[in-house]
């Protein structure tokens, strides 16, 4: 969840530099349902729901453990081929898993296997006026709410020339697909679908779609919105790019995940308040709206996969989704437990492959407030001093372990012949994430440290010496598994 000569454009006040970009005009039929007509910006959707760090921190998710174009590095500046990093002192040892020989299995069952490892991907930044960036408190195009700068700058969502530098950077790493961010019909994400998924069908990839809170009611709309993204994105496409994922027996059809799914009926704050959530529903309303999506296309597919994000198998099950895909790889040594609890209620489980947590920090908090001017806790666990080149250098590394514990974890419990997924021949691996900033998960290179503009030095961002080190470490991993 890196800043090139046109994010300098839009420091210098133009109205659109090469990384901004104008809208997409079209008409929108939204079918008579809601869309979204609140004020566009980060602070106006936070106020409405949970942004991503207040709901992962409502969980039992233990965070507290713990202006150039763009390059090709050379091949030997790939952090050790396929070596792996050495295991951080105090941390336990990797999963024993032999990569390679996983790889040649899941080759024999899925001829479409890049397909099966899925970006997740935010297309809700805007330059002109600044949109995503200048949340939290800060100020574009120099101080801007990440952790890192991005190699691009502080670019617009909307800009077909980010777009395709960033579907060349997804080629290049080896997965087949990006699961699209998306706030409701009629939002600023929603109105950039045509556009991005022209320029990914371009580029041989597949488009999918995490459906996200964007209201407190948005419950009530899961199959009308489904039901809009079949048709708006992939009958009218006439399928050109919507991803139909094939199971290992030969069958496909649409995946669906959905964040912030099952909600507390209660929440008591750090005052000890406790009030409603206005985003609670009973387990009921969730079945229904699930049975109504799988009665509506079930004559027009062989599967449709609806996934949950919560990681306790009981509340999934009762809501009636196919299965859980926990946001994030916080917490990989968790997985194996959570797959069998899964497994045992008849339920898939799709752990994700991840860098950890990096997130920014709020700015201007007040002083009754329960929300911290402390960034979360660093994931994997460690104690780092930005101010220190060493300390980041730390940091990437820690990052690159998270990487490779995540991903042996998530292929062990999803080949794991005796669990669910590989007993349905269902294997999903989301990659979190491409370009979500505010959490410093991006696979999408940052731009190296010493690239730094003057301005940008006083912030304290995080880059490292080489921005392009998660990118360049996951393409030989996944070209072991897709390719051999």
């Amino acid at each position: 969840m890196s800043r090139g000569q046109a994010g300098h454009a839009a420091a210098s006040g133009a109205a659109a530099g090469p990384m901004a970009a104008a809208r997409p005009e079209r008409e929108l039929n939204c079918a008579g349902r809601f869309c979204v007509t609140m004020a566009e910006g980060y602070h106006s959707r936070e106020a409405l729901v949970f942004n991503r760090r207040q709901f992962l921190a409502s969980l039992a998710v233990p965070l507290t453990l713990g202006q150039s174009p763009t390059r090709r590095r050379p091949a030997e500046s790939v952090p050790g081929g396929l070596a792996v990093p050495r295991n951080p002192d105090g941390y336990p040892p990797l999963p024993t898993v032999d990569v390679a020989e996983i790889g040649r299995q899941l080759r024999r069952q899925f001829s479409d296997l890049r397909n099966h490892f899925i970006f997740e991907y935010y297309p809700w930044y805007g330059a002109n006026p600044w949109r995503h960036w200048e949340g939290s408190g800060r100020t574009p195009p120099y101080d801007i709410a990440a952790t890192s700068v991005p190699e691009l700058g502080p670019y617009d969502s909307g800009n077909p020339r980010v777009i395709e530098q960033h579907a060349r950077w997804i080629v290049e790493s080896g997965a087949g697909a990006i699961n699209v961010s998306w706030w409701g019909c009629g939002s600023y994400e929603d109105r950039l679908v045509p556009l991005v998924m022209d320029v990914m069908r371009d580029h041989g990839l597949k488009v999918t779609f995490h459906l996200e809170p964007y209201s407190n009611d948005r419950i009530d709309s899961y199959a009308s919105d489904i039901q809009y993204l079949v048709t708006e994105y992939g009958d009218k496409r006439h399928w050109d790019c919507q991803l139909l994922l094939t199971s290992a027996d030969g069958t496909a059809g649409p995946v669906f995940k959905a964040f912030a799914t099952i909600q507390p009926r209660f929440s008591t704050d750090c005052h000890g308040r406790t009030a409603p959530v206005a985003m609670w529903r009973p387990n009921d309303v969730w079945h229904r709206q699930i049975d109504t999506v799988r009665e509506t296309l079930r004559r027009h597919f062989d599967n449709v996969w609806l996934l949950s994000d919560f990681p306790v198998a009981d509340p999934v099950l009762a809501t009636g989704f196919d299965g859980g895909s926990p946001y994030g790889a916080f917490t990989p040594s968790e997985w194996p437990q959570a797959a069998r609890a899964f497994s045992g209620a008849n339920l898939t489980f799709s752990p994700s492959i991840g860098t950890g947590f990096d997130a920014i920090a709020e700015r201007n908090v007040a002083a009754d407030s329960c929300s911290s001017s402390s960034p979360p806790a660093f994931v994997p666990p460690a104690i780092i001093n930005w101010n220190s080149a060493a300390d980041r250098e730390k940091a990437a590394r820690l990052a690159l372990w998270q990487i490779e514990a995540s991903m042996r974890t998530s292929l062990e419990v999803q080949t794991n012949s005796t669990l669910r997924n590989a007993r349905t021949g269902f294997f999903i691996v989301y990659i979190a994430t491409f370009n979500e900033w505010h959490e410093g998960t991006s696979f999408e290179p940052m731009k190296d440290r010493a690239a730094f503009v003057s301005q940008e030095l006083p912030v304290g961002y995080h880059n490292p010496v080489d921005g392009r080190y998660r990118l360049d470490y996951l393409k030989p991993r996944l070209e072991q598994i897709i390719r051999g």
